[in-house]
Parts: structure tokens; C-alpha cells; sequence
């Protein structure tokens, strides 16, 4: 795995932000609760080069772009990997969180004491223990992959028996359940996140078709992503992902022309920058940190480990368009890659200053170069 920067130089210790995140700061519930639409979220836009940072709304989107420029959304659609398990399983309520398919087959899991939006990470469990699900499945635990998360194998297809048992994963923040349509981005296509790629959750057709009009193009990823809830000091753990040779070829094209990369989420960035590794094949894990000069992105296709920083750079991608990220994220690792460290903290003070809302059903950041 890429090894992550040094504590000292992690962009996520940024000083004097405000980041207590107060209950004002956080979207309890989608845009649409309020009788609105999926497009009706408020946009920070940040310009590296001139150092601006202006105030928009999503549907500015289109007239922010240019004619040329590449749009890289993730089609990977959200599962509901959230499994209570039965009271008489454990003494006290408790939920499984599947997170990532892994090449064995084993999946990481996170275990949490209570259920829906009350539940907290559980620092129990042992390995060998056999957990009882509902409807008879069984969840074996094999050992620990970190403080918090477990390699582990059901005794069934588990893609299947989410969409079956499953419900949306959701924190605390969220007091109320939403359906999974809620977590679901108009590009979902392929079952197998744990959470939902938020940052193209604003897309509606609407905004695509003004998009495309404006001669500005779309191309799919795929990057299933896990739970995104990392503790402070946490590394990013492997997750699958495909670049395909369409959308490969597309920002060679792009970026040969003279257009820009602009990726919709943190997820896209990480898998065009694991095509563009030098040791990138169809069907091989990436673990490399070894980036072609500029060189182009390949169709690429398994498991990566890479994580962009500042000190990886991107090679791919020009912009992003990213929700807004915890403290302690380390999300925010690869946002330093894309602008200075005192731009994100100039950027970070003004969306909460100005009242910008946190996580998956809030407002969203654009940077440009």
C-alpha cells in the first residue's frame, strides 16, 4: 500500500478552522425533504491560480465549466450494507456494516453497537466468532484488518443478501431513514458501495443535459467505495475499481486538446490516478505510487491501495468536485493535492463561516486550477 504522508505534514491538521461542525453545519436530510430537488445545494468554488473563492449554487455548474472540459462521474451504485442483527444473537443491539469486497472474496466489515443513526463502533468481537444474521446467514469473523474493521466471509452471495436484508447505512446526524433511492446517484449502474458517492448526488438530467450542451462531456468510472467513516489516523484500505478504455481514451483525448479533467468525487480521482500508475494492467491490483509524467491513462480494472496526496500529485484529473470533508478526514489528503494548504484552509473558514452543510445530503466544493 502507498504509504500516507507523515502526521506532521498531513493537510487534515488544519489550523484555525473552524471544524466543530455544530448541528447548523450538518444536512440531517436530503434536499428533496424540504420539497426541493436534488440540485439545490449550495457550491464553494475555488481557483487556485487566482486564489477566489466565490459562492454558487449547483445549477451554476454548466456556466463554470468550458466547452471541452470532461466531466468523470462513478456509476457504482449504493448498497444497503447496514445488517441489525438479531437481539437474540447479542445482549445488546447491535449492526454489521459491509464495507469492501476484497480479491479473496471476504468482505470488510465494521461492527457497531446499536442500530440505525444510534449506532457507534463496536471494539469487541474475536476472530472465529460466528455472528447469525437475519434470514439464517452466517457471518464468520476472520481477523482484523484495523482498529476497526475486520476481514470477514458470509455464508452467502453477499451482494444479494444486502439487497435483500440490508438497509442503508446512516450515522447520527441522519435522525430519520431514507429509502435506498436516497444514497443512489442518477449514474448508479453497478451494485457495490457501501456508501453513496455523494458528490455527484446534486446531478440531476436537468443539469446533464445543459451540460452536454454546453459541449461539455460525461465518462463513467467505477469505484466501489467502502465506509467512508475513517478515524483520525486511519489509512484508505484497498477498493475495486474500473476504468474503462472508453473513458480512458476520452481524457487522453481531453487533455491532449487542451480540455480539463474535472472528476465528481474523491472516489473518480482515486481511480483515474491508480490508471495512470505506471504499473496499472486490467485485472491487477495497483500499489504502486510510481506516476507517468504526464503520460496517458490506461483502461486499468482490480483492487487499488493508492492514496493521492500532495506528495503523490494527480496526473490525471484538473479539477474536482468534492462534498465537504471532517477534520480529521483524510479525504482531505487529496485535496491538498489539488490546491495549497492555506487556499483549503482559506476555502474551509468560508463554507463554515457562510453556513455551507456537511456530509452526504450537503453542499459541495468545486476546485479548479
Amino acid at each position: 500500500m502507498t504509504a500516507a504522508p507523515d502526521l506532521a505534514s498531513r493537510p487534515d491538521e488544519l489550523a484555525g478552522i473552524p471544524f466543530d461542525l455544530r448541528p447548523e453545519l450538518q444536512a440531517h436530510e436530503p434536499p428533496e425533504a424540504r420539497g426541493t430537488t436534488r440540485d439545490d445545494v449550495r457550491m464553494l468554488v475555488s481557483r487556485t491560480a487566482s486564489g477566489d473563492i466565490g459562492h454558487h449554487s449547483f445549477a451554476d455548474l454548466p456556466g463554470l465549466l468550458l466547452p471541452g472540459d470532461l466531466v468523470v462521474v462513478n456509476n457504482t451504485a449504493t448498497l444497503p450494507a447496514a445488517v441489525p442483527l438479531p437481539t437474540a444473537t447479542c445482549a445488546a443491539p447491535m449492526t454489521v456494516h459491509f464495507s469492501t469486497a476484497m480479491p479473496e472474496g471476504d468482505w470488510l466489515v465494521e461492527l457497531r453497537s446499536g442500530t440505525g443513526g444510534t449506532s457507534a463502533p463496536f471494539s469487541g468481537g474475536a476472530a472465529g466468532d460466528r455472528l447469525e444474521l437475519p434470514g439464517g446467514a452466517v457471518l464468520r469473523l476472520d481477523r482484523r484488518f484495523s482498529a476497526r474493521l475486520w476481514r470477514g466471509r458470509l455464508s452467502t452471495a453477499v451482494i444479494p443478501y444486502l439487497l435483500r436484508h440490508g438497509q442503508p447505512i446512516r450515522y447520527s446526524y441522519v435522525p430519520s431513514a431514507w429509502p435506498i433511492e436516497a444514497y443512489q446517484t442518477i449514474f448508479a449502474t453497478w451494485p457495490g458501495s457501501a456508501e453513496m458517492p455523494s458528490a455527484s448526488r446534486p446531478f440531476t438530467p436537468e443539469i446533464v443535459t445543459r451540460l452536454v450542451s454546453r459541449g461539455i462531456s460525461i465518462a463513467p468510472v467505477t469505484l466501489h467505495t467502502g465506509v467512508s467513516s475513517l478515524e483520525g489516523g486511519e489509512d484508505p484500505y484497498p477498493e475495486s475499481f474500473d476504468v474503462p478504455a472508453s473513458t480512458a481514451r476520452q481524457v487522453n483525448l481531453t487533455r491532449r486538446a487542451g480540455g480539463r479533467v474535472i472528476a465528481a468525487g474523491t472516489t473518480v480521482v482515486r481511480a483515474l490516478e491508480s490508471a495512470a500508475l505506471r504499473d496499472s494492467r486490467p485485472g491487477s491490483a495497483v500499489t504502486g505510487s510510481r506516476l507517468c509524467d504526464g503520460g496517458p491513462v490506461s483502461a486499468a480494472a482490480g483492487w487499488t491501495s493508492h492514496v493521492v496526496t500532495s506528495q503523490t500529485g494527480v496526473a490525471a484529473v484538473d479539477g474536482l468536485l468534492t462534498g465537504l470533508h471532517e477534520p480529521r478526514s483524510t479525504h482531505l489528503w487529496m485535496l491538498a493535492a489539488f490546491t495549497t494548504e492555506v487556499m483549503l484552509r482559506r476555502c474551509y473558514q468560508a463554507a463554515a463561516e457562510d453556513g455551507y452543510r456537511w456530509h452526504e445530503f450537503g453542499d459541495v466544493h468545486l476546485l479548479l486550477p
